[in-house]
This record gives C-alpha cells, sequence and structure tokens, in this order.
C-alpha cells in the first residue's frame, strides 16, 4: 500500500457542483475546487468497467487527487443466508479490484448487522469473512486497504472496539472513523476534544503509529435519536463540534483521507480544508 503525504480533504461522490457529471470530470473538479480526494461511489453496484478504471487513474494521478472508495450498500457479512455472504464478499471484492485498477487506496463498507445475536460470535463470523476478502484479494496481488466502517447504529456491527481488534488480528485491514457515526451510534457522545483524543490514542496505543498516518476518516453533521443515526446533515445544521475535531487531527498529525459526507459535500469539504489549513501545528 502507497503512503498518503498529508490529510487530504474530498467528497463522497462526484462534486454536486461538477459540470459534467462522470467520474473523470468530478476528479478535475474536485482539483478545480482546491480538494485532493474524491471517494468512489459504489453504493448502488460496482459499475465501473475496467477500461474506464484505467482513464481515471491517470487523471487521478495527473491531478494529485487520491482515490477512495465506499462499497455497496447491500452487504451483510452476519447474513442467515449463505448466498448473501457469499455476494455481499463478492461487492467487497469488486469494490477493491476496481479501486485497485483506478490506482486508488481504501475500500470502505458496512460489514454487517448484530440481528440480536451475541456480538461476540457476530465478530468471529465477521472476521471469518473479512479474512477470505483479504486472502482473494492478496491472492491476486490487489493491494488496497479494506475498511469496515464505525457504524451510526447499535444494531450495526462496528463500534471502535470491534473494528481496532479485526485490524489487529487481519492483514491489509483497518477502520474507517465516520466521526458523526461515532456521535450518532452513543447518542450525543463522541463529540468532545477528550473523546477525540481518547479515541485516536486507543488506535495510536494498539496498531501503532502506522494506523493514524493512515486514516480513512468520515465527518459530517448527523441527526439521530436514542436508536442511532437518521440522517446526514449540513455541519451547519448540525450539533457536530467539527472544528475542535480538527484540531484533534492536527494535534495528532493524522495522515490519510477526509471525505465530506454531508448533503453539501464539496461545500462542506472546503470549509474543513481551509478550516484545518488555518490551524496552528
Amino acid at each position: 500500500m502507497f503512503k498518503v503525504d498529508r490529510l487530504r480533504f474530498g467528497t463522497a461522490g462526484i462534486p454536486i457542483s461538477t459540470p459534467k457529471r462522470s467520474t473523470i470530470d468530478g476528479i478535475i473538479h474536485v482539483r478545480n475546487l482546491g480538494l485532493d480526494a474524491m471517494e468512489l461511489e459504489f453504493v448502488r453496484g460496482v459499475n465501473l468497467k475496467p477500461e474506464l478504471a484505467k482513464k481515471i487513474k491517470y487523471v487521478a494521478k495527473k491531478h494529485d487527487v487520491l482515490l477512495t472508495a465506499h462499497a455497496p450498500y447491500y452487504i451483510n457479512l452476519n447474513a442467515t443466508e449463505k448466498a448473501k455472504i457469499e455476494a455481499s464478499k463478492r461487492r467487497i471484492i469488486q469494490s477493491a479490484e476496481r479501486l485497485h485498477e483506478a490506482g486508488g487506496w481504501s475500500v470502505v463498507f458496512h460489514a454487517g448487522y448484530y440481528l440480536k445475536q451475541d456480538p461476540a460470535k457476530v465478530y468471529e463470523k465477521i472476521k471469518g469473512e473479512i479474512k477470505d476478502i483479504v486472502k482473494n484479494l492478496q491472492d491476486r496481488g490487489i493491494e488496497v486497504w479494506i475498511r469496515p466502517e464505525l457504524t451510526g447504529k447499535p444494531t450495526q456491527f462496528g463500534d471502535l472496539m470491534e473494528l481496532v481488534k479485526l485490524s489487529e488480528e487481519i492483514e491489509m485491514v483497518l477502520p474507517t472513523i465516520d466521526f458523526a457515526h461515532a456521535h450518532a451510534r452513543n447518542k450525543g457522545k463522541c463529540n468532545s476534544v477528550e473523546e477525540w483524543r481518547e479515541m485516536l490514542s486507543l488506535m495510536e496505543d494498539r496498531l501503532g503509529r502506522d494506523a493514524l498516518d493512515n486514516m480513512h476518516i468520515h465527518i459530517s453533521g448527523i441527526n439521530y435519536t436514542a436508536k442511532g443515526e437518521r440522517n446526514h446533515l449540513n455541519l451547519g445544521e448540525s450539533d457536530m463540534n467539527w472544528e475542535d475535531l480538527l484540531r484533534v487531527l492536527k494535534e495528532f498529525r493524522v495522515k490519510g483521507v477526509v471525505i465530506s459526507e454531508s448533503p453539501n459535500i464539496e461545500g462542506d469539504a472546503i470549509l474543513m480544508k481551509k478550516k484545518y489549513e488555518e490551524i496552528p501545528i
């Protein structure tokens, strides 16, 4: 896996203001906006052809835009039906293949649901399936980070401790830390300097400095209830203490990528990048 030189900022998908809505035009527009990353959204399916992926690689490299990808939403590595698990694994593998062909770096996915089962048993099940995915990719020389995401509802697999443990136990795996999801999952907590320092310190202690040098981060505003995430909001319309969060990321010298998942994807990505650059070292 290649190293990322700094903390980059980008959009979850093609920026809304892109004049012609294609992935290649989106990458060029990201650079024109002063951003330096973009997440390919495979959320409805992996519909990127290998030939186009190769063109995307050239354009992204030329414009110095780091590419990540979000695998399809229809994934549950703890499904009761074997066919659903195999289909979920195929979707993650296909996402990693296309991202690799496009010269990308990191693929994120929601790993699954507890389905009212013992979380420890669900962890072992999901761990086994992710190990299979990584082995499949490694056997074919496909090297991108495989990133189970910190999820926004307590019914979904993926709290910080589970993701850190997976990262300890499986090669090529690190978490995607969605700070908005952490805030919603924990009913309004995880919104302070002390809590964020605790999260990043835990990652550094358990996974080493490499984990903070290769972070895949999602940030947005978020609407939530006692049951967790409801929907994403623009930063300015939310209670997310995002400016302090950026200060903590700078304090910990985090490198990698921050993807804006606000409804106004590029507006908040630009806002965060500008604010981050203003923070004294």
